[in-house]
This record gives C-alpha cells, structure tokens and sequence, in this order.
C-alpha cells in the first residue's frame, strides 16, 4: 500500500521507517525548507541486539496525491498548520497523537469513517533528519478496531519488529488507556525532574503518582472507557527505570509543551463529571511555572 508520514519526528519516523523496511510504498511529509536535503533512506537505530533498519522513502513538501494510509504523528498544537500540507484525501487517516481531542477535529476533516485513532508508546528521538533512535525495547501499538480489515496484516508483520499490537473495540478505551499512563508519567516526571525509577524512593512523589492515575482512570470511566488503575500502575512498575518522559525532555530544553493535549483532558473530564482531579491540576500549574523559568 501507499503510505505518507506527516510530522517526522521520533515516532513517525520510526513508523516510516519500519514500514518501509516491510516493503510499503512510503513517503515522508516534510517541511519545504528541509526538502532539498532530506535523505533518500530513512534509518531507524533499535535497542542492543536488534539491529538498525535502513529503508527508501521519498520526501514531499505536500500531498497531493492520495495515499491508501495517511500516517499523522505531529505534535498536537503543530496539527492544524501540518494539515495544510494535505492536499488530497487519504484513504484512511491514522492518527498517533497524544490526547484524546485529535479525534474529533480529524473526523470533522475527513469524515468519521475515514479515521482510525491509535496509540503507540514507546521511548524515541530522532536525531537528525531520516534518522531516529527507539530507546525502549518495547513498542505499545494499538488501533481501533476499525481499521482491523485495512490494516490487519501489516499489524500482523509489525510483531516480528518488537511491537506489541491490539486491536481495540472500545475507542475510549484505545485513546484513554494511553492517556492514563502517559498523563501521570509526563506530569509527576516534569514536575519532579525525576525518572520513572526514583519516583517510588520519593514517598512525596509517589503518592503523587498514585493520585495522579486514579485521577485519570476515573476520568477515563466516566467518559465510556473500561480502565483499570492497577494495570496502568504495573506498566510503570515495569518500565525501564531510566525511562524520563517526552514532556520532561522538552521542558528541560525550552521547547513547547503538550500540557493541554495530556493534562487538558483530565482536568476539564473532572469538572464535566463532577470528579477531583486536583492533583493533576497542580501538576499542570507546577509544570506552567517551570515553563516560564526555562524560557531564555
């Protein structure tokens, strides 16, 4: 199938990557600036042992003409501009963004059936144009199940390479089981500057943390997911204890943060549904003030 990539950072130029290196036609959306030099292969490090993917893929500043699977892993307040460089409707639009928002405004755009919301989870940088590095060994990759019948056999392939794959009926559950983790990890890890191993030795910290998904899940629930809080925590219990979150590493280097797209859902879940999120509604305060502290 034809396959474009819009916003290749880390984690759709890691998913270009491994596409490519199936044998799909891909092609990689990219900024007009940075077209003249952008590689002809795209390159993907992998933890000890598993050895880098090296693939072609063509570059274009915009796409204008349709592509069977329209890959969208942008930040998400870099969306609405990245959505300008799409010029023809896809077949189906995948998105890979953090949040639960997304959704919506990607429907409004090309029609509900035409999108299948994903998560993926997984430590990765990239670190120069074509090339990215995936950190962890693991890589967390579930759909709707909706895009079950397009996609189902390179899900299928997708196993061979370290991802953990599953599809998922309950959309909710899809979008809100990420968010469950991946709010309290972004949160308690900026907050603190601490990583996912020195956050239990800190007994402050820890509560915070525990508060913090609890927060979520009943959120999650009360909006149509089936989360269960003692699974969120044992991913963390069984994270790499190096492990520091994209938000953190952002935050340190003065870049923009994902604040609202992570901790937005949760807290503005909690007025809608009569539930305290005030811990997570601290952690978002915390996180603002340092925010304006890192600015030059």
């Amino acid at each position: 199938m034809k396959h474009a990539i819009l916003g290749a950072g880390a984690i759709g130029g890691m998913i270009g990557t491994v596409l490519a290196s199936l044998g799909e036609d891909v092609t990689v959306v990219v900024r007009a600036e940075k077209l003249p030099n952008y590689p002809a292969n795209l390159v993907l490090e992998r933890p000890s042992g598993a050895g880098p993917l090296t693939a072609p893929a063509k570059a274009v500043a915009a796409l204008t003409a349709p592509v069977d699977v329209l890959w969208i892993a942008t930040k998400t307040y870099q969306l609405q501009a990245a959505l300008e460089a799409v010029q023809a409707l896809p077949g189906c639009v995948v998105p890979l963004l953090n949040g639960v928002d997304h959704v919506a405004v990607l429907r409004a755009r090309f029609g509900r059936e035409r999108v299948v919301p994903a998560t993926i989870a997984v430590e990765a940088e990239r670190i120069a144009p074509g090339r990215f590095i995936q950190r962890s060994p693991i890589v967390r990759f579930n759909l709707a199940a909706s895009g079950e019948p397009l996609l189902g056999a390179i899900v299928a392939r997708l196993s061979d390479l370290g991802f953990n794959c599953q599809f998922i009926a309950n959309e909710q559950t899809l979008l809100w089981g990420k968010l469950c983790f991946l709010a309290p990890f972004a949160l308690v890890t900026s907050a603190s500057g601490m990583n996912v191993g020195e956050i239990p030795a800190d007994a402050a910290w820890k509560q915070k943390l525990t508060s913090a998904i609890a927060e979520a899940c009943a959120v999650a629930n009360a909006s149509g997911a089936e989360i269960d809080a003692q699974k969120i925590q044992a991913i963390f219990d069984s994270s790499p204890p190096g492990m520091r979150s994209s938000m953190q590493k952002d935050l340190v280097t003065g870049r923009q943060l994902e604040l609202d797209a992570i901790g937005g859902p949760i807290v503005r879940g909690g007025e809608r549904h009569g539930i305290d999120v005030s811990t997570t509604a601290k952690l978002m305060v915390e996180i603002q003030a340092k925010t304006v502290a890192h600015r030059p």
